[in-house]
């Protein structure tokens, strides 16, 4: 496995070892819960006023941290992630259980040299190249120059920065990272390309582009993408179909999804079998999605191409405020917008217009 110059920043709880689900389980049968208490329970960070809160008496309890469960393939993930990159440890603990934290992280994880463990809240003085963290706060605090959210119930809100569900979407993204700092790597072949991502911000009109696109190439098919949005405003957009979120819950638990992320506090994801039957009619894949979509595709299918929507913000603001959608959808949007830039870095290539023609001749120049 190839060893890049850059160096990663792991949290532990909800990342490495298993803290918010343990502590579910163990109130679960201390208090008897009926029905049991659920992870999705746990909606934000902090307090929330209800039986969710019954958790935290386990996080000042030393025997909990003694006992905590490591992640199953969170050890492989540690090995095959030391091969590639620098790994360090940043974790916050209470000071008198930091002793018991570092021997399990030294028993646990060995490729972690000793003095890799810090110790402590504060991780936006961790000067890493990349941050892996549960808690929204540390990644939009961070100093990283990329720092990667791993989904949980309690970050669903968080929009536009670099997300994952899964270690291999992760391990993904640190090697199209390494090769956005190499200057000879080569973009995708993506005239070749079985299935096409359309990347970039709410408002950067990827949709209206890949439907222009489609009314011209009748070798390629739309995927069709699950939302938990509005199903009024679904009907709309006929790239969506609706899904209420029970079902899309039990969808991606059930590894259903060939990806799946929150935008703006919707589900959004799409299935392995609704691509393998595009391609099994000899047709290519042209689809839309967040970065963190884009990721998960090219964990699973070799021969995908990802292509940035780049335009001036001006443009993009002036779409998400035309947008028929609530008030706190279009600010998450509006702040999105600092982050999701730095993502065409991670794509194959860039198109960067002024009017939706000159997208559509950038777009079949790259595909034809």
């Amino acid at each position: 496995m190839k060893k890049y110059k850059l160096s990663t920043a792991l949290d532990v709880d909800d990342i490495l070892m298993e803290c918010t689900s343990y502590a579910i389980k163990l109130a679960n049968e201390k208090h008897k819960f009926d029905p049991p208490m659920t992870i999705y329970e746990k909606s934000s960070w902090g307090l929330l006023g209800s039986r969710i809160d019954s958790i935290y008496p386990y996080f000042s309890d030393a025997e909990f941290y003694r006992t905590q469960p490591v992640y199953e393939g969170a050890k492989e993930f540690v090995r095959k992630l030391s091969q590639m990159t620098e790994v360090f440890i940043c974790t916050a603990v209470p000071p008198e259980f930091m002793g018991i934290r570092a021997q399990r992280i030294k028993e646990e994880f060995p490729e972690i040299p000793a003095d890799h463990i810090y110790m402590g809240a504060r991780k936006d003085n961790i000067h890493t190249d990349i941050l892996f963290d549960d808690a929204m706060h540390n990644i939009l605090n961070s100093k990283a120059k990329y720092p990667v959210l791993m989904r949980r119930p309690w970050n669903q809100e968080a929009t536009g920065m670099l997300a994952v569900n899964h270690y291999d979407e992760f391990l993904r993204i640190v090697e199209l990272i390494a090769d956005s700092y190499s200057v000879t790597s080569n973009a995708s072949e993506a005239a070749n390309s079985d299935i096409i991502a359309l990347v970039g911000p709410a408002g950067s009109g990827k949709t209206k582009i890949a439907t222009r696109f489609l009314e011209e190439n009748k070798n390629f098919e739309k995927l069709i993408s699950y939302t938990t949005k509005d199903p009024t405003a679904v009907q709309k957009n006929n790239w969506y179909s609706y899904v209420p979120l029970e079902d899309f819950r039990v969808m991606c638990d059930s590894g259903e999804m060939l990806e799946s992320t929150m935008y703006a506090g919707h589900g959004y994801g799409s299935k392995m079998v609704d691509v393998e039957k595009i391609l099994a009619k000899g047709k290519r894949v042209i689809t839309t999605m967040d970065i963190c979509g884009a990721m998960a595709l090219k964990t699973r299918f070799k021969n995908v191409t990802t292509i940035f929507i780049k335009r001036d913000k001006k443009g993009v603001m002036a779409n998400i405020l035309n947008k028929n959608c609530s008030v706190d959808d279009k600010v998450n949007r509006l702040l999105a917008l600092e982050y999701v830039d730095k993502n065409a870095a991670l794509c194959d290539y860039v198109i960067n217009f002024e009017n939706y023609d000159d997208a559509l001749k950038q777009l079949n120049e790259i595909l034809n």
